[in-house]
């Protein structure tokens, strides 16, 4: 059975967001005072004040949560529900790292910063028949599983319990992520930050990987030791990397990766504003019809997890 929902978009007006809340069957209401739920897009600062007991529902714009965990607001103990655009953004984003992927593997980078015709020199290799570990099996690595089927990729799967993921030739646990590294033409980080996602890619891991392999990165740059794969780069241990994420980040102007031929960085691009927008709204609506129903929320933040 359907109840009424009273809803306040802020920090700003956001007509695409009020839309959705009217989608979902909501009522806006201008006031916080009078809300049960509030769609946000601001800061954990600028929303703290702003709760009070009668709100139950919270609805976050992004998937990473590591910001608002850290600022002490989401607590799931109590009636309060969270909830996270986890998932909203996969197609989205397995598309970028799918680019940067096939950009890597096919030397693009080098290509592109080339001054003159290098002919062998700069000979790509292919992603088919390649064995790829995506490390973090959730919206994002799912979405670029399909991606990769058409080429033939051995795609090795990393999720927190080893479940089953469709399309995935061998799923492994995350505790035994670093049988994975030797194995790995490339590596794709989709898996959320942690703390026991910090640095997974560190010194060690980098070393474990085939001398060819490529990294690339759509996650949160705290999973990457940065300095270690700036010195990873200098021994040759790895043939490139991908970045749409760095630790830190922004990359300073005078960082040596901005110097690295074989980097490839993107100013954390993967969700283009305009397809976010709508896809964090479709997640509002659902989410908005699905608290009216009674019905479990997508997206729902695990402070045990971290996500």
């Amino acid at each position: 059975m359907s109840t009424e929902l009273l809803v306040h978009v802020g920090p700003d007006p956001s007509p695409q967001l009020e839309q959705a809340v009217r989608d979902g069957g909501g009522t806006l209401v201008g006031a916080v005072a009078e809300a049960e739920a509030i769609v946000w897009r601001g800061s954990p600062e600028q929303l703290q004040p702003l709760l009070h007991d009668g709100i139950r529902w919270v609805q976050l714009p992004s998937a990473g949560v590591e910001h608002w965990l850290e600022s002490g607001l989401i607590d799931t103990a109590g009636a309060r529900r969270w909830t996270a655009a986890t998932g909203a953004y996969g197609a989205i984003t397995a598309e970028h790292a799918f680019a940067l992927l096939l950009a890597g593997l096919r030397r693009l980078p080098e290509c592109a910063r080339a001054s003159s015709w290098q002919g062998d020199a700069l000979e790509g290799g292919t992603l088919f028949g390649t064995t790829v570990a995506i490390i973090g099996a959730g919206g994002i690595g799912r979405a670029l599983i399909a991606m990769l089927e058409p080429f033939g990729v051995t795609v090795l799967a990393v999720n927190r319990s080893g479940r089953e993921v469709p399309g995935a030739a061998e799923i492994v646990p995350f505790t035994r992520v670093g049988e994975l590294w030797p194995r790995a033409d490339a590596v794709v980080l989709c898996a959320p930050a942690t703390a026991e996602t910090h640095h997974l890619l560190d010194a060690a891991a980098l070393a474990a990987l085939p001398a060819h392999a490529w990294v690339v990165n759509v996650a949160r740059g705290s999973l990457v030791d940065t300095d270690a794969l700036v010195r990873a780069f200098a021994d040759g241990a790895i043939a490139g990397a991908a970045l749409d994420v760095t630790d830190p980040e922004p990359l300073p102007a005078d960082h040596p990766l901005w110097r690295e031929p074989r980097a490839l960085i993107t100013p954390h691009t993967a969700n283009p504003a305009g397809p976010l927008r709508i896809a964090l709204a479709e997640r509002v609506r659902e989410n908005v019809a699905r608290l009216r129903e009674d019905r479990e929320l997508l997206g729902i933040v695990d402070p045990a997890r971290g996500y």
